[in-house]
This record gives structure tokens, C-alpha cells and sequence, in this order.
């Protein structure tokens, strides 16, 4: 005896992206109008840095609006970004009688809005859940496109899940609090999106980047908007990694291999920016971007203040076998998006934009970096 249980279904995961100054009463009045429906109970995750700084005030202000609210607060850093610290939400949250009707709020960087949209993804088989972008980082990647996950030992994001928030936050006035290095780190996504998809963006920033570093407001408001505007239009097209949103990995192999093989000395921005300068090296030996451009993108990530060679205490042998933890691996092969010249991606055929490439082709560049 057989049946068939027909479950085809059609949702509607769009959201708002709200970009600008001191969010958090807009953050209230949309909850207190019905942003996530007639829920009352708010599970706030943040990190242990922005607790006091931001997350502490918008937990307070929930509590005075009549809303029953928990602060869960992990350790700051890529290393709290695993299993054992989504266990340590999902846990404490339960504890604490959360349940279904609740909602998650996710207040900080990439490591928490990954973290706690996975928690959200999975607690009670899925609730709601809002993003408050509180660094320029998690404004140019993580808060946008759904994606959440966790690291292993062996693995980075490999294992999470697609999850679309009801709406994504983007506080440019957190910037302000941001470290120098924090500031530099989120301006090496930032750069990515103009390599892929973005000339008129790269261009600005070649003109403006020192006034980014120095939270000018009209350089800021800018290239928020435009991150959004990039990762947007790969994200619209292909929301769950088919084929083109694989672009978005520009950088990756080696900027996420270096990250973990640095044990997190290195900030995801610092890795990536190493990342992006073998991947212009090696798209130049492969005729995919001038010399000229290939220097352009080197210089800029060295005007962000990012590090554009391998330290010295990176194991280079181990670097490279740690390229196969990529996602993009197929069959065992290293795959890799190569951006074409700036502003635009190589496409290897229909809908592939990943090139298979042998292991001493990286290694050599590696080597000479």
C-alpha cells in the first residue's frame, strides 16, 4: 500500500531591510504594530561586548512596553560560533519557558545574527526572529540572505540552514563604537561586494574609504545601502545557493581556510581580505583580470588596513589542505569564483560560476604570498 502526500506550498519570505540612525524605538513601535504577530515573548541573544552597549537598552525597553523578555549572552568571537554555544541558548531558553509562542531578537555582529537565526531555524521547529545589525560586518553579510550556521573543528558554516528573518535592522550609529579593527575587518566584505557587483561602488570607495574608516556619515549611509543593493541581487535570484549566490563565497577558499588555520587570530574580515588577494592572483595567471585592476583591488584592501600576505605563523602546507573543508568542493576538487575584472564574476557555463582548479595552482600562489 502506498500514499501520497502532496505538500506543495508557496511562501513569501520577504522583509524589510531598515538602514539608519538610533533604530532601536523603530525596532519597539514595529514589534508593539505587529512585526511577528500577537507574540509577547522576546528571547534577546547578543554578545558579551554588546550587552552594555546596545542589547541591554532594547531589552529594557521591551520590558517597559510590556514584553516578556530574557537577555542569553554568549562570549564575542568567531569561537562562540558553534554547536555546543547554540546548545547553551536553546537550552537556557527552555529554562527560562520559552517555547513556541516566543520570538528571537538577535542584537550584535555576524556571530550572533548566524547563531541565533539558526536557534530560531530549529527551537520549537521554528519561530520568528529579527536581526539588529550592530556591525558594519554583519550589515555588508551576515544580516542579509538568510543564511545561519555554526562552525566545527573541521568545518566552517557547513552545518546551518536557511532562515529569512522578518526584518534586518542596520544601526549605523553602532558603528561609532566599533574598534578600528572591527571597522577595517567589515570593510573587506564591503570590498568584495564591489568586486563582484559593483564598479560605481568600488570606484567610491578608492575615492572615500579613509572617510569609512572615519564613520563619516554620507560614506556610511552609502555603502550600507549599496551592500544591500549587491547582495540583494544575488539573493533575489538564487535564495538558497543553486548556482549564483555562490559568487558570494568570492574570496572564501582561502580567506575561511586561513581563518580557521589561524585559530581566530585572524578576523573574518582580515582572512578574507588574504582570501581576495590570492584570488586576484590567481585570476590574473588565468586571464580573468588585468594586472592594473588586480593591483587596484590590493591596494584598496591595503588602504582599508588589512592584511594582504599570510602571516608567518600560518602553516602554509596545512593551509592548503584545509582549502577541501570549502563548501564549494565538488567530488573532492577545489572549486573557485573568480571575479571578472571589477564590478562583475566569471561565469564557467550555465548557471556555474564556480572553476574547478588543481591543488599546486593554489599552493603556488599561496606559497609566494
Amino acid at each position: 500500500m502506498k500514499f501520497y502526500c502532496e505538500l506543495k506550498k508557496v511562501v513569501d519570505d520577504s522583509y524589510d531591510i531598515e538602514i539608519g540612525h538610533k533604530l532601536s524605538d523603530t525596532l519597539i513601535n514595529d514589534i508593539q504594530n505587529g512585526l511577528v504577530g500577537k507574540i509577547k515573548k522576546f528571547a534577546v541573544v547578543t554578545d558579551s561586548i554588546v550587552e552594555n552597549l546596545y542589547a541591554k537598552e532594547i531589552f529594557d525597553k521591551l520590558i517597559a512596553n510590556g514584553f516578556k523578555t530574557d537577555l542569553f549572552v554568549i562570549p564575542e568571537g568567531e569561537k562562540s560560533k558553534t554547536r555546543p554555544m547554540k546548545e547553551f541558548v536553546e537550552d537556557s531558553m527552555l529554562n527560562k519557558g520559552y517555547r513556541r509562542d516566543c520570538c528571537v531578537l538577535a542584537i550584535g555582529g555576524g556571530v550572533v545574527t548566524d547563531l541565533a537565526g539558526f536557534v530560531a531555524g530549529t527551537f520549537g521547529r521554528g519561530v520568528p526572529f529579527i536581526n539588529y545589525a550592530t556591525t558594519l560586518l554583519s550589515a555588508a553579510d551576515a544580516s542579509v540572505g538568510g543564511k545561519t550556521a555554526v562552525d566545527t573543528p573541521l568545518a566552517t558554516n557547513l552545518i546551518g540552514m536557511f532562515n529569512q528573518p522578518k526584518k534586518v535592522y542596520i544601526d549605523i550609529d553602532t558603528w561609532k563604537t566599533l574598534p578600528a579593527r572591527q571597522l577595517s575587518s567589515g570593510l573587506s566584505e564591503t570590498i568584495k561586494h564591489a568586486c563582484l557587483g559593483d564598479l560605481e561602488m568600488f570606484e567610491y570607495l578608492e575615492k572615500n574609504i579613509e572617510k569609512v574608516l572615519q564613520n563619516n556619515v554620507e560614506a556610511c549611509e552609502f555603502i550600507a545601502e549599496r551592500n544591500c543593493r549587491v547582495k540583494y541581487n544575488v539573493v533575489m535570484k538564487d535564495e538558497r545557493e543553486s548556482g549564483l549566490r555562490e559568487i558570494l563565497n568570492l574570496g572564501h577558499t582561502v580567506g575561511r581556510a586561513i581563518e580557521t588555520v589561524s585559530d581566530y587570530k585572524l578576523l573574518h574580515g582580515e582572512a578574507l581580505s588574504i582570501g581576495m588577494v590570492a584570488q586576484v592572483k590567481l585570476g590574473n595567471e588565468l586571464g580573468f583580470i588585468s594586472e592594473e585592476n588586480m593591483n587596484r583591488v590590493i591596494s584598496l584592501y591595503k588602504r582599508a588596513n588589512l592584511p594582504i600576505t599570510i602571516p608567518d605563523y600560518i602553516d602554509k602546507n596545512v593551509l592548503v589542505k584545509k582549502l577541501y573543508t570549502d563548501k564549494k568542493v565538488r567530488d573532492g576538487k577545489l572549486r573557485f569564483v573568480f571575479q571578472k575584472e571589477i564590478g562583475d564574476v566569471m561565469c564557467f557555463g550555465d548557471n556555474a560560476y564556480g572553476l574547478e582548479i588543481a591543488e599546486n595552482q593554489i599552493a603556488k600562489i599561496i606559497e609566494n604570498m
